[in-house]
């Protein structure tokens, strides 16, 4: 089959496209996926370049899945082949697998039925992007109806889905993002869109809530949690998807928790996504669908650290 190789740790011009890789199966418990479209995410970048040792090159990356089942395992009763699905392959240990090809097997108890309002190249921005901000927004952060939150990095692809989910939870949401995404901000559904070049995050979300927020979301890492604390209510919440830096004494003498979040792989949670996707409240916000042997390009904005939603590959010739 043909797929994009990784032949070794390095820069983004390392992937060659290759016709003769074997095929996969499906196993017992298993589904075999033709992808029609799989997205990217700066977690991509980051196993490419080798800061994160998910995988021995020579490899396939890519996280995230849209396409047809191909053929069903042993055991597999609840898909069918023909069946429209999408999912998070996995990334780390024995089993992973990546998006860039032809083909992929993967266990069915991770696999949805994919949204029908959304084609797969819209489909595979969800996954891993929209399920970890549902992970951090309505599992870790438990927003609720009148609370106010703060999303940090709110145009990129996990960002731009918290924005949504939050607004879903019936939150007042304020946003961060550079000079040319706070349209975007807007578009998505935040209350107040925040230019964190020129304006001070802290005085905003005072001057928006009473006594400080409830909670706080960042995508972006460095010091981003512990400055938050001060503008974050006494027993507020937070919760990160890149680690926290800095003097964390605040958060502790005003009783707040921060949550650490990192996406597992299940069905239920594809399921109850796919919910909102069809109800209307979330949408996936891609900035430009590229073909599979582009990925290079996907992974040069990748490693810009700029840009908006999410960078998609489409698979199928």
């Amino acid at each position: 089959m043909r797929a994009m190789m990784l032949p070794k740790f390095g820069p983004p011009s390392l992937f060659e496209e290759r016709d003769d890789i074997e095929k996969p199966k499906a196993g017992p418990g298993e589904i075999l996926i033709k992808i029609i479209a799989s997205g990217t995410n700066p977690v991509d970048a980051k196993i490419r370049s080798g800061d994160i040792p998910a995988v021995e090159p020579p490899a396939i990356l890519g996280s995230d899945v849209s396409g047809t089942v191909e053929e069903v395992g042993p055991g597999v009763s609840d898909f069918e082949e023909g069946d429209e699905v999408y999912y998070t392959a996995e990334l780390f240990g024995e089993g992973a697998n990546g998006a860039h090809a032809e083909y992929i097997s993967a266990p069915a108890n991770i696999v949805a039925k994919k949204p029908n309002s959304l084609s797969h190249e819209e489909a595979a921005a969800v996954p891993l992007a929209g399920g970890t901000a549902y992970e951090a927004i309505v599992r870790r952060l438990k927003v609720i109806p009148g609370e106010v939150v703060v999303v940090h990095g709110g145009a990129g692809g996990v960002g731009s889905f918290a924005i949504q989910i939050a607004k879903a939870s019936g939150a007042f949401v304020i946003s961060t993002a550079g000079p040319g995404n706070q349209n975007a901000l807007r578009e998505l559904g935040a209350d107040v869109a925040v230019d964190y070049t020129s304006e001070d995050i802290s005085e905003v979300a005072l001057s928006h809530s009473d006594g400080g927020v409830d909670a706080v979301f960042d995508t972006v890492g460095g010091d981003i949690i512990a400055p938050s604390a001060e503008y974050t209510r006494p027993f507020g919440r937070a919760a990160t998807i890149v680690g926290a830096v800095g003097d964390l004494t605040q958060m502790y003498l005003k009783n707040q928790t921060l949550y650490g979040t990192f996406l597992t792989r299940e069905r239920r949670r594809l399921d109850e996504i796919t919910r909102l996707v069809e109800q209307g409240k979330i949408k996936p916000l891609v900035e430009e669908v590229l073909e599979l042997s582009e990925v290079s390009k996907a992974h040069e904005r990748l490693d810009s650290g700029h840009g908006r939603g999410k960078m998609v590959l489409r698979n199928a010739r």
